[in-house]
Formats: structure tokens, sequence, C-alpha cells
């Protein structure tokens, strides 16, 4: 069976039948000086140090005598002599080279700085890492033609699997009050087979188009979860047998109403001018199918939606085909992947999170985590039934809500109808001003981790310590924030010049790329790629998956240039962990392990962009191959989805030869 749908990669574009590419690319002179030259240069910061030998087919400076010594210029006398001559000499030689070899000794060690010191165990690790990535690449190549095989298609009934996401599963595993949806990522949570389109596949719209009308057929849900959602951004939907349409104008009323609403909540005129207010980044908890984020977005507010694993009608799933941020998450069990002081605002409106038994623990514990991705002067905006309670035990647990959100020095700001504000404090003393036992305490240095990944939900409040303790109303607005100020960036330890830097590379580098994307350059036709092809238009991609994000560089430069997208800032967690950095900066992002699966459904990126991360991850110990991690990339991509791999010139060899296993088109450009 072949895929009925394109792919592509890095210069690669991914599909079809890849043996002429590899003819074609042996046969192109050009294209292969062109790689031997970015081969050597990738060579030459390899290996910095050069010995120089000399050929043994030379001839002696001073000539050789018959019994193939050299003969020797200086000789004189006698033997006798000489020999007494030569003794002298070296023995003075040796005195000379012990006094030098110690004072040269000495002088060094009094001379080495703590710095040098640090550069030589950098250098150390620098050449322990370089083993690793050889061994590496010995090994992928030693294995030869025997695991050339192509990777093999999973059954169709795997066309939505999400890994670590199997609620069966888990429920077998003994997981229960919640815990099953929780992510549990096992030895067996991931499988080395290409994911089929469902039959009906279709590519989605284009931007802005896509926000409103997605096909029915690309995702899993039935008439009857359309006909029974419960929530504001759900309920007024409309399903016909291949669309389902977001733009009715009810649904448009109803939610510029809403959003109204909050705003003046707030003191605000109306929702634009939440920007003003130092709101940028919303994290919108069980957002229905994202109708919120999709009305605030283009005020420049950049609304992220997690909600839990669903097998069908999956708020994620809908959310992330309209092109809009999301990804899967639970706070059941296990903290968020995000940093403390991540947000500007969290929204929940018509959940069912705060109203189980699981949240309403005496330690309330969902409320915790709220406050610690939550900024300082953040807002906590709450829709649910249960503030406008009447019965006894909704009272109860309203009134339990209302008094922790005090104990945790929230302000409540307005409450109508069914919707409550809090406003986050300012003031970290507000903390130690309150009564004895009041509510949680603070979280000892220990448990106050900046970044958690996954860890169990902590029942002290957290942040409280950081260095970005720094209220949204005292933070650059939009789009100022994207450029941190110098005070800003010394807290994340970098330079303005730093930062400038990157982001000039990604500037070129955004623009190069684009001219890359588009499909004639897998064609035959005569020019090559470069100015003369047709730019492809500014709206041709939407979802953007960055695996080794560092700064936010390329989502900065993708946005500068004016590209219709989002970006996923991925930071890997085996390197530099600069999250707290990215969403400072105003954008979103998550710390993510690439040998685990990524919590997104399938088919949910039109571009994976992947710089420096095959180097990273082959630094590390081998827990995952590349195959593993491009597997999952073929997961998460789009049929006629793009893949960019920016990495040393042998690692993109092994990347080339793994895509014709995987099916994909690719091309191999300097």
């Amino acid at each position: 069976m072949t895929r009925p749908l394109h792919r592509v990669i890095s210069g690669m574009r991914i599909s079809g039948n890849n043996h002429d590419l590899w003819d074609s690319q042996m046969k192109d002179k050009t294209e292969k000086e062109d790689l031997d030259r970015n081969r050597h240069r990738y060579l030459s910061l390899k290996f910095p140090f050069r010995v120089l030998l000399p050929d043994s087919n030379s001839p002696s400076k001073y000539g050789t005598s018959e019994n193939g010594f050299a003969s020797d210029p200086f000789s004189i006398g006698t033997p006798r002599s000489r020999n007494k001559f030569t003794l002298l000499l070296l023995k003075l030689s040796l005195v000379v080279i012990l006094v030098l070899a110690l004072t040269g000794s000495f002088w060094w060690t009094i001379s080495i700085s703590t710095s040098s010191r640090g550069q030589i165990l950098h250098n150390y690790r620098r050449l322990q890492e370089q083993l690793v990535s050889d061994l590496w690449d010995i090994g992928e190549l030693s294995l030869g033609s025997s695991r050339l095989k192509d990777v093999e298609f999973c059954s169709q009934e795997s066309e939505n699997y999400v890994p670590c996401f199997n609620v069966t599963e888990n429920l077998a595993l003994g997981f229960s009050d919640g815990n099953e949806n929780d992510r549990h990522c096992g030895q067996g949570s991931r499988q080395n087979c290409l994911l089929l389109p469902p039959v009906n596949y279709r590519i989605p719209l284009r931007w802005p188009t896509g926000r409103d009308v997605i096909w029915v057929s690309n995702v899993k849900i039935t008439a009857q979860e359309v006909l029974s959602s419960g929530s504001l951004t759900k309920r007024m939907m409309m399903l016909d047998e291949e669309q389902i349409s977001f733009r009715s104008s009810s649904m448009f009323d109803g939610v510029e109403d809403y959003s109204h609403q909050i705003a003046e909540m707030i003191g605000l005129r109306n929702e634009s001018n939440f920007i003003q207010a130092g709101v940028r980044t919303i994290l919108d908890i069980g957002c229905g199918y994202g109708s919120f984020g999709a009305h605030l977005f283009p005020k420049q507010l950049l609304t992220m939606c997690i909600a839990n694993y669903e097998a069908s009608g999956s708020q994620v799933q809908l959310t992330l085909e309209r092109g809009l941020p999301a990804i899967i998450g639970s706070f059941s069990s296990k903290q968020l992947p995000y940093p403390s002081l991540s947000f500007d605002m969290l929204h929940c409106a018509w959940s069912a999170l705060i109203g189980t038994k699981k949240v309403l623990v005496p330690n309330g514990i969902f409320l915790i985590e709220v406050d610690r991705v939550l900024r300082p002067g953040g807002y906590f905006v709450w829709t649910s039934p249960l503030t406008n309670a009447r019965n006894k035990e909704n009272l109860k647990r309203w009134n339990f809500v209302r008094d922790f959100a005090e104990n945790i020095c929230w302000e409540m700001l307005s409450q109508q109808d069914e919707t409550v504000i809090w406003k986050k404090t300012t003031k970290r003393n507000c903390y130690g001003s309150r009564k004895p036992g009041s509510g949680p305490s603070i979280c000892s240095r220990g448990h106050d981790v900046e970044s958690p990944y996954y860890r169990p939900l902590q029942a002290c409040i957290a942040g409280t310590q950081s260095r970005r303790w720094i209220p949204i109303e005292e933070r650059r607005t939009w789009p100022s924030r994207s450029q941190l100020s110098k005070s800003e960036l010394a807290i994340h330890g970098l330079h303005s010049e730093e930062l400038a830097e990157e982001s000039e590379n990604w500037r070129t580098a955004v623009h190069n790329y684009w001219s890359l994307l588009s499909p004639l350059i897998f064609s035959d036709h005569p020019k090559r790629p470069g100015d003369e092809d047709p730019s492809p238009p500014y709206n041709m991609l939407r979802n953007v998956l960055d695996m080794n994000a560092h700064f936010g560089g390329f989502n900065s430069a993708l946005l500068e240039a004016g590209k219709s997208v989002w970006v996923m800032n991925v930071v890997p967690t085996t390197g530099p962990n600069y999250l707290p950095l990215i969403l400072d900066r105003g954008f979103v992002g998550v710390l993510h392990d690439w040998c685990e699966a990524f919590p997104t459904y399938p088919r949910t990126y039109d571009l994976v962009h992947a710089a420096g991360l095959l180097s990273l991850e082959s630094g590390q110990q081998r827990r995952c191959t590349m195959l593993d991690i491009f597997t999952e990339v073929d997961r998460v991509l789009r049929p006629e989805g793009w893949v960019i791999i920016h990495d040393a010139a042998p690692l993109i060899e092994l990347a080339r030869a793994l895509t014709t296993r995987l099916k994909w088109d690719a091309r191999v450009v300097e």
C-alpha cells in the first residue's frame, strides 16, 4: 500500500519514489561539490587540531648513508672523540630539557585560571560527546543494508493512535480516579510504523478559512458528539456531510459577547485592550474546540488549549485542525510541562475539572497548579454553574474555592452570572502576611523547581523565589515583548548581542527556507532553487513544530516575515532549558523528551523544523534511535507536510538514508 498524499524534509520533500533522487544527485556535479565543501567545513570544525608527520618516502634533509642512517653534517674528529662529544651533548641537552620542562610546568601551573580550567573541562566534555556521536554514526552505518527495509504501515485502526495516552491499557494497569487519562510512557508505548490517514482525508483549508471550516473526515467525531457538546465553544457548530463550520453568526456573537464581558470585568473597554493590560499568552483549560482562542487571535493574543486525551470528539484534535495552538495535558496527578510564571491569563469555562472531588480536596491542589503557571498580576477566569450554586453541596464547594483563592493571595475582581475573575498578587510579601495555617505553605528551594517535567502535583506555592517574578503590567507589551530588555535577558544569563545575533541568523534562514517550500524544487524544471522560483504564499503553512527551539529565534523570524503561522517551541530535556526565556518573549512552547511521543494527535503539523537536534541527541546516551525520532515526526506531520532538518553533514546523510524507508521525498541543500 502506498501513501496517497505527500510529505517532505529539509531540503527534504516527503513522499514518492526516492531512487531517481539518489541517481540525479549522484550525477549532479555542482550539488556534489557543494556537499563536499559542506562536509569539509564540518570536519574542519570537528577536528580543529592537525598533526604534521613527515612522509617516509621523502629524502632526508642531510642525505642518507649506505647503512640507512642519516649522515651528520656536524661530525668532528675521530670516532672516540665523537663519542665523548656526543655523550657530553646528550647530558647537557637532558639538563636543559629538564630545567625548561620544570620551569614551563611551574609557570603554566600558576598562570592557569579558573576560567581556563573550565575551558579544559569543557573541551574534554566536548571530546567525550564527539566520541559518542562518532560511535552513533559508526553503529548506524555498520548495520548496513539489513536495517534498510522500508518501515511498514500501521493497521488502519491505528489512524488516531496517540502513544502514552492509552486509557484502556492504563485502566488494565490499575490506574483510576482520573489517573487513567494521564500520560504514561512505558517501554511499549510507541509503534515504529507509519500511520495511515483516514480513507477520505483531505488537505486542510488554508488560514484563515481553515479556522472556521474543517473536513469531517480529518477528525474523529460523531454527529451525536457535536450535538451533545455542552460548552460555549462546542455547542454552536454546524455539521453537514463533509464539513464542520464554526462561523455561524450565533456562535460568533456568543464568543464575542463573552470575551467582551471578561474585558469589562477586568476594567477594560473591550478585549482589544488585553494587550495594553499586559496580557499576551493565555492557557485555556478544557478549551472546547478553541473558539475562544480563535476569536482572540486577530487581536494578537496567543491562546494555548490544553485538555485531556479523548479517543473521539477530542478538543485538542479539532482545535489543532482549525490551526490553533493545542496540546494534550491533564491536571489529575502531575504538573504541566511549563515553567512557573508562564502565562498572563488562565481561562477555564464550563470545565468539570474544578468540580471533581479530585480537585476539591482540602489542599486545593488544582488551584495551586494554576497559581504556579500564572504570572504575578495575571488573571484566572473561571466560568462554571458552581459559582451560582443553590443547593447545599454545591454551595459548600463554591465557598471552598472562594476562600482558598483568598488564602493564596488572589483578589476577586468581579463576578457576573457564572463567570468569576481573580487577579494574582504582585507582592511576594503577601504570602508571609497570611494568618498561620490559613493557606498552603511556600515551597522550599528543593521543591520549587522552575521547569518541572511531569512531576507529581505539589501542595505548596511555587515561583515566589524566582528572579522572573515580574508583574505583567511591568513587562513590555506585545510585540515589543519579543525583544527582551537587557535586565530581563540578564535573568536568563544572556546578553542582548547574543539574542540580536541569533535573530539576524534566523531572519536569513527563514528567507532561505521559504524559497525551498515550493514544490517546483522537486520537479525537473531547469531552474535551481532560488529567487527565480515563485515564492510560496504567506499562508502556505499554519501549524509549525520547532523540535529544538533554543531562544525561539525561528518563531520570531517567521512572525517578522509576516507568515501566518504559530509555532510550538519545544525545548528538549536533553539540552539547555530556554523555555522560560521563550515564554517570557510572548511565545508558546513546552519541555519534551524526544525519545518519548509528543502529546498530540496524528497529522497535526504542517511543518516540522529541527535545527541541531540530531547533534544534540547524538551526544546523549543511546536511549532511542534516529528511526524512533523520525517515525514520531511522521506521526505528527500532516500529509503533504514539510520537514526541515538543519544539522552537521554526516548526520544529514544518515537522515537522508532514513527518508527512503519512511517513503519521504528528500533533497539535500547546502
